[in-house]
């Protein structure tokens, strides 16, 4: 059974779905059914991993047929090796969900690296304190017990065009469909059937937007909400800094707490001896509408650059759910409340600008963007693909509201030196049906984010969901390749997509890309699971 990787980037606590938490008391369930449908592959793999080869050159040449494109790409994880006897009986997961083996192993070479792992995200007055280094293991490492294997020759393109031909011509997958395959280790497409034809992706955008929100702005990069006091006015503005992770909760879970923030700002309050303010909030780093095109869904909360808890009306961190209509006149009521609480009495709050003769009282922070990018692609978070589709143009100097977020991704990626043409990027999160990517552009941007040469795109693997295990792939793969594929999954009324990395029989690493149209949404993902399985399976080198 192939595991999935070690998430490098992935902070200790800021996760919702926790790697530890999710694979734990599936496993002994899933073993049982990966072990006969995966018995080749569990074959060709177990004892040992096999160690993707990096590519010689760390440029490579693009050639200008689109059927031949070279993208710059280097060896990614392929996943460890691992008897399902041995994964149900030990579990290689310690409590923050990093691999034991692994852990030890860095250890042992005394690596550094990463961002978060062992700590909490920060809880100081000092907001200048950055992550400590914590150890990182290579990207694969030996099977418990097992020595390094050797590597196949990269899938034939007539062997995988017999494979997966008659599955994407499927009439489950509807009217039209498109595919590419990429080998991560060359960056060379092996396969390719309209895959420079733009297609509504749905969700499979957050692949794109995490890509372009890292490059803009760095893994390492945190979101700030912070108080400010008007001199000579006592006026107290409470300032979204874009955070849609900000949470009221009691158990913060390491990310930034607007209580935390009480806290702090009544603190810095009455050392000033001021225990009554009018209160106003500053929602102003965005711009233009906030409602997107679909109107009022319980799928995404009005785009404000101030808001708590992605301005659900219950206790939910994931999934579809009632909004508030405002979600920064919210959040400032939440804060009023929690002033009072301690002591410093408010007004109503209303809208304002903090100016710049203002003093900053006290902030607070998200985890690093790398945490919030893995938490988007996994739980298929709209809000925070709009937040950092915002984030993105504020950082590219664009207007942050839908076209300008649009754009400065767009922009980003063509930066990157990816195949751009006929690519329309309308929102962020992919629930806008103008929405076009290629299956191009999505395996350009696996094979980019797994490039040595681009260590900050490493989150848009790390955060893909791993069939059966987690994220919007937990209930997925269960009887089929679970463990082997991590995909990001793009659903709308007849749109249907999927696009990740696999490992085949031979131990390649490959990216792919399918997206349909027209097809039940039902039949259609079961189609695009039998494809992806097909494609674990395959032994087509």
């Amino acid at each position: 059974m192939v595991v999935p990787e070690l998430r490098p980037w992935r902070a200790a606590r800021p996760h919702v779905t926790r790697v530890a938490g999710v694979v734990r008391p599936r496993l002994a369930r899933v073993a049982g059914a990966v072990r006969p449908r995966l018995a080749r592959a569990a074959t060709a793999a177990k004892p040992q991993v096999v160690r993707l080869a990096r590519a010689a050159s760390p440029q490579v040449a693009r050639i200008t047929k689109p059927k031949t494109w070279q993208y710059t790409a280097g060896a990614a994880t392929a996943g460890l090796a691992l008897a399902a006897g041995v994964v149900t009986a030990a579990g290689p997961w310690d409590s923050t969900g990093q691999r034991t083996a692994e852990r030890d192993w860095a250890a042992a070479q005394e690596r550094t690296g990463g961002a978060d792992h062992g700590r909490d995200a920060d809880t100081s007055d000092t907001a200048a304190e950055g992550p400590r280094p914590a150890p990182s293991a290579a990207s694969v490492l030996p099977g418990l017990g097992g020595g390094v294997g050797t590597v196949q020759a990269a899938p034939d393109g007539k062997a995988l065009a017999g494979l997966l031909g008659p599955l994407l011509d499927a009439p489950e997958l509807g009217a039209h469909s498109t595919a590419a395959i990429v080998d991560v280790a060359t960056g060379r497409r092996l396969y390719g059937e309209g895959a420079s034809e733009p297609l509504t992706p749905a969700s499979t955008t957050k692949i794109a937007t995490a890509a372009a929100a890292l490059t803009a702005l760095g893994p390492d990069h945190r979101l700030t909400t912070r108080t400010a006091l008007e001199p000579d006015t006592r006026e107290l503005v409470l300032v979204g800094g874009g955070d849609p992770t900000l949470t009221a909760h009691k158990d913060a879970d390491g990310w930034a707490s607007l209580r935390e923030l009480a806290d702090r700002t009544a603190k810095a309050l009455k050392k000033r001896d001021v225990r009554e303010v009018t209160l106003s909030y500053d929602k102003t780093l965005y711009a233009g509408p906030e409602l997107h095109p679909i109107g009022q869904n319980p799928n995404l909360a009005p785009v404000s650059a101030l808001m708590v808890d992605e301005a659900r009306t219950n206790d939910s961190t994931s999934g579809p759910v009632k909004r508030t209509e405002d979600p920064a006149k919210d959040a400032a009521t939440q804060f009023a409340a929690l002033l009072a609480e301690r002591g410093v009495k408010t007004t109503a709050p209303g809208p304002s600008k903090a100016t710049n003769r203002a003093e900053s009282l006290a902030e607070v922070t998200s985890p690093p963007l790398s945490s919030v990018v893995e938490r988007m692609l996994t739980n298929s978070d709209n809000d925070i693909a709009e937040h950092l589709a915002r984030q993105t143009a504020v950082a590219s100097g664009a207007r942050a509201d839908f076209d300008g977020a649009g754009e400065a991704i767009g922009d980003r990626l063509k930066k990157l030196g990816l195949p751009v043409t006929g690519v329309d990027f309308k929102d962020g999160s992919g629930l806008d049906r103008d929405d076009k990517l290629t299956a191009d552009l999505l395996t350009a941007l696996l094979a980019k984010a797994a490039d040595p040469s681009h260590p900050e795109l490493r989150p848009v693997l790390t955060g893909l969901p791993v069939a059966g295990f987690t994220g919007t792939l937990s209930s997925r793969y269960t009887d089929g390749a679970a463990g082997v594929v991590r995909a990001k999954t793009g659903t709308l009324n007849g749109v249907n997509s999927l696009a990740g990395t696999v490992v085949d029989q031979d131990g390649r690493l490959l990216a792919f890309a399918f997206l349909s149209t027209g097809g039940n949404t039902e039949t259609a993902r079961a189609a695009l699971d039998r494809t992806a399985t097909a494609l674990a399976s395959c032994g087509c080198g």
